[in-house]
């Protein structure tokens, strides 16, 4: 599979998460949180770049562990199983001993779920093409 897929893969974390961690669930992330309104954790080519990073490892490695069929609702189906099933509940364990409420869970892992649904479905699509 091409490189370039993985990148757009990658970059479409960060699309989804714009509008996710954005006007979608921004506000309520931040509560949850304890996140001051416009607070940064970081020089902000530091937290996109390494953040970046991270998307695109995740992407090669649901590819390389997952793949992909022909159908692009079957792997948009196994993208969100992945993300739901495995990242969420990952989550879910952190979050539990770390006392964080549970519509952060919802938050986080929801972002998970949508996010590995959507590098499932880029594959499906995009494999003949790149």
């Amino acid at each position: 599979m091409s490189i370039w897929i993985l990148l757009i893969a990658a970059l479409s974390a960060f699309v989804l998460g714009g509008l996710w961690y954005g006007p979608l669930f921004g506000k309520a992330w931040r509560k949850a949180n304890g996140v001051p309104e416009g607070y940064q954790s970081g020089h902000p080519a530091r937290v996109f770049g390494v953040s970046f990073i991270f998307a695109f490892i995740a992407a090669a490695g649901y590819l390389h562990f997952v793949g992909f069929s022909d159908d692009i609702l079957a792997s948009a189906l196994h993208g969100a199983a992945v993300g739901a099933l495995i990242a969420g509940t990952s989550f879910g364990i952190n979050y539990q001993f770390s006392g964080k409420p549970f519509g952060l869970l919802l938050i986080d892992g929801g972002y998970h779920t949508v996010q590995f649904a959507i590098y499932g479905a880029l594959y499906a699509g995009l494999h003949e093409i790149l």
